[in-house]
Order: structure tokens, then sequence, then C-alpha cells
């Protein structure tokens, strides 16, 4: 294992009038660490469509990460797959990228849209080799991964993206493959150049896509730490133990909750200085300083607003443009955790605050409990190594 890092981030917009999407991406990590990202595109659109697509999904996934081969994959899909009685056909292309100890990346294609590699800034051919598997024409790669490389796969839908009704060829592979190569320079996650490439497929669509629309990226990056403290310990005597671990991990640290940072400048003999940088309109506390934390925020009503935050980015991601620039406490936090880190540890502290107890307030012990549960799942699901530590 070295230090490189695989970002994932994927988004789908539905053929018009359906509310199922026939695309499905599906991303199985094994026990070493590895990865396996698959897109399957389903035949047509709609339900049958996203059975088809959802079922090559886990079917490849799973298999490929139990170590099983692409043809024992496809021969099983092939078996598995309802006929679809219109065409005849259980048809639905795949994609797999198969991110192997973080070193090297296997590329897996069958009739899908052809993965776009950018390495040092610029769109890169690389090599295929043409196997036969039954009557499926595939095409495998395998190459070891450099720093900032990116990977786009795609269905169809992105490629002949049009506002008319038909498909638009004049918005190629290779056009997309030169928008993406000018975003990608940009330090966005894998998340947002997804989200990027799609709502661009949105807009040339006129927001009334003929196809189901789908873009997966991967980018490779360095692993990044970052330490969060959540309130004082249970036990005021484990305070010395829980700032010692917490400020002598790699990486930057993020304190929330006024107790909690009253601690932390007491234990770094550190004045803590309040920030003016309240904005009644997002109804965010105000920040502080404290000389050795990189950020010093409110507790749970800020970290209530990075929870909403986390499941709007793990679904449309439309609140992006509010925590990308913004600069309250939960905007900060968001750009830390979302964007920033790679590996993510939590200090919760288990002492109940006699402020929270009022019934009238919605603030209690559970919440609290339940926002660090909640958004180190969200976390988990963006793909970050969380570890959640009490006291």
């Amino acid at each position: 294992m070295n230090d490189l890092f695989a970002d994932i981030g994927w988004k789908s917009i539905n053929h018009y009038g359906e509310q199922l999407c026939g695309d499905h991406v599906d991303i199985v990590e094994d026990e070493y660490g590895s990865s396996v990202v698959v897109l399957a595109d389903g035949l047509g659109s709609g339900v049958k469509a996203s059975i088809l697509s959802t079922l090559t999904a886990k079917i490849i996934s799973t298999m490929m990460a139990e170590g099983l081969s692409v043809e024992d994959c496809v021969e099983t899909i092939a078996a598995a797959l309802p006929v679809d009685s219109a065409h005849g056909v259980a048809y639905s292309t795949f994609t797999i990228i198969h991110i192997i100890g973080n070193r090297t990346a296997e590329l897996i294609q069958y009739d899908n849209p052809q993965i776009i590699l950018i390495r040092d800034g610029a769109v890169t051919e690389y090599p295929k080799t043409q196997m036969m598997v039954g009557d499926k024409v595939i095409y495998k790669t395998v190459l070891y991964l450099q720093e900032d490389d990116v990977f786009v796969a795609m269905s169809d839908g992105c490629p002949y993206a049009n506002s008319e009704p038909g498909y638009n060829f004049n918005w190629k592979p290779e056009d997309i493959g030169a928008y993406m190569e000018s975003i990608s320079l940009g330090g966005f996650t894998a998340k947002t150049l997804a989200t990027m490439l799609v709502d661009e497929c949105g807009r040339l669509y006129a927001d009334k896509p003929i196809d189901d629309a789908t873009a997966c990226v991967v980018r490779i990056r360095r692993r990044e730490p970052m330490n969060i403290l959540f309130g004082p310990p249970a036990d005021r005597d484990d305070s010395d133990r829980m700032m010692s671990l917490f400020f002598s991990r790699e990486g930057k640290h993020i304190v929330c909750g006024g107790t909690t940072a009253s601690i932390a400048a007491d234990w770094l003999h550190k004045p803590m200085i309040a920030k003016s940088d309240y904005d009644p309109a997002d109804k965010i506390p105000p920040t502080a300083e404290i000389e050795g934390v990189d950020l010093v925020t409110e507790g749970v009503i800020t970290m209530t607003r990075v929870m909403e935050y986390a499941e709007d980015y793990l679904a449309a991601n439309s609140s992006y443009e509010q925590w990308s620039y913004k600069r309250d406490g939960a905007s900060l936090i968001c750009r830390m955790l979302f964007e920033e880190a790679t590996d993510i540890n939590f200090y919760v502290g288990r002492a109940v605050n006699p402020a929270h107890q009022d019934p009238d307030l919605p603030i209690n012990f559970h919440v609290k409990m339940s926002l660090v549960e909640g958004l180190a799942d969200a976390l988990r699901q963006m793909g970050k190594k969380v570890k959640v530590s009490y006291f």
C-alpha cells in the first residue's frame, strides 16, 4: 500500500419522464483496500433498464471483489439477466475500473463510451487489449497509477446530449475529454467533476434528457488526514489524554463546540479569539481562532448544517455552490472534509451539556451522537476512511 488514494464520485440524470435511472453505479471495496467500480447501462430506460443495469453492476462488482475473472463475471451475467421481451436480449453494457492497492488500475470496457484518462493535465491515450467472452468484444487495460490521474467513465447518454429530439453527434467523446481536461486542473473532487459533466449534459439536453446520462470519475490523489474534535469527554480526567491523542495525529485539526474549544485552548496554552463572521441569513454561529488549530467552530448547530450538506452531496450535490465558497463554519468544515480529506479521525466526547437538556430546545445528547454517526456514515459513502473514538 502506498500513500495514493482513489477518490470516486458519480452522478446520473434520468431519461425525461422516468422516475428510475437505467444506469447504475456500484462500488465495492475488498478487505485489502482495493476498489471495484462498475458503471452499467441497461437497455432502454425506465424500470427494465434499471433492473438490468442494477443486476449487472451488483454481480460484476461483487464477483470481481471476490477475485473472480472477467470471463466468469460475463458468463454469470449472461445467465442471470432477464431477457428483454421487446428486443429478445438480456442487454446491459458496462465499464469496470478496478483500483488495485492504489498502485494499478484495471480497465474493462464493454460497449460503453471509452474511458477518458487525463494524465499530467492532458487527455492521454492508453493501450487496450481486445478479448472475446462468448460473442462479446471486451477491451482490457492495465495501467500503473500516477498522482492526479483522472479516469472518466460514462454511459452513452453523455456524448450524445442534445436539446433536439435526437442524439447530438457534435458533443463527441473527444469534446467531453477537452471539457474534462479544462476543469480537471481545478483540484475538484471526483464527485464534483462528475457533477459538472452531468450538469453540462443536462444543459445540452435543455433539462429534458432523451436518455439516462451517468458519469463516474476516479481521481488519484495523495492521502490527506483530517482530525475533528467534537465535545468534551464524559470524565474530566480524560481531557488531557483526549487532547494529547487528538493533537498528536498527523493532518489538520478541527475543533467543534465552545466548551471543547476552551479545553483545547487551555491544553495548548493559547488564547481563543472570537471572529466576527456571523451571517444572520445562514444562522450559523461564528468561528474562532486558536493558534495550533486549523478551524474552530460552534458545535451542534454547525454540524447539523454539515450533515445536511453531506446528505445533499451524496444525492444531487445541488448545494455545492453554497458551501464551496462561503466562509461560515459549516461551509469551511465541508470543504475540509468533503474535498480535502481522505482519512478522517473523529474524537467525540460523551459529556452531557446541561444547557442542552432543556426539553424545549431541539439540542440534546442523543442529537449529538446521531450527528456523529450520520456524518461518519456519509463520509464513508463518499469513500473516506473514517475512524470514530469516544471519550
